[in-house]
């Protein structure tokens, strides 16, 4: 059964919500099952290394999770506009697989959440789309044709999911966020499916 990868970094918790939504989408689509992986925090100095597998949450990320996925979403906090160096240090990791062209021609999407309204959401998601397109893959993001992006008062935008968690981290998803969030991964997956992944 063909997967779609699910990678993302969550320091508070509000991108791992909005990963298992992105999910929920991707497993509305009839044959498509969602891998849900994240990747570790990292320090400018490394003290203690991480465990092999997290304490709680979904497992970490492994380069065998691009080559052996159909499809592919991408979900970061926000960090100045950019996304969080954790993300970028796996993407930092994948020159092996850009040189085989491991994720040319899959489809793929970015989720990202920020602490307010204008902290950087879009930027964010685009700053994920760049690997992404040196990659060879399939940018997906969500069309004005759903009704949340030209209604949402909170994240959500054509680029990709996004929420907005609070300057205290914890605004709760909102409806149109949780229904974004879905629609990005059922795309992704349907998207996939036409391809014949």
């Amino acid at each position: 059964m063909p997967e779609i990868l699910v990678v993302y970094y969550s320091r508070n918790g509000s991108v791992a919500q909005l990963a298992r939504h992105v999910a929920r989408g991707i497993e509305e689509v009839p044959g498509m099952t969602a891998r849900l992986r994240s990747v570790p925090p990292v320090a400018p100095v490394t003290q203690v290394a991480q465990p092999p597998e997290p304490a709680q949450g979904a497992p970490y990320a492994a380069l065998a999770d691009l080559r052996e996925c159909a499809g592919l979403v991408l979900g970061s906090p926000t960090r100045f506009g950019n996304m969080a160096a954790p993300l970028k240090h796996f993407l930092d990791t994948t020159a092996a697989e850009w040189g085989s062209g491991a994720l040319v021609g899959k489809p793929a999407g970015v989720f990202t959440s920020t602490a307010t309204l204008h902290g950087g959401q879009e930027s964010t998601l685009l700053s994920m789309m760049l690997p992404l397109l040196h990659h060879g893959a399939l940018i997906v993001g969500i069309p004005f044709t759903e009704p949340e992006v030209n209604t949402t008062t909170t994240g959500g935008t054509p680029y990709g999911a996004s929420h907005v968690a609070g300057t205290s981290g914890d605004r709760p998803i909102s409806d149109d966020e949780r229904a974004l969030a879905r629609k990005l991964g059922r795309r992704v997956a349907q998207i996939t499916a036409k391809l014949g992944a």
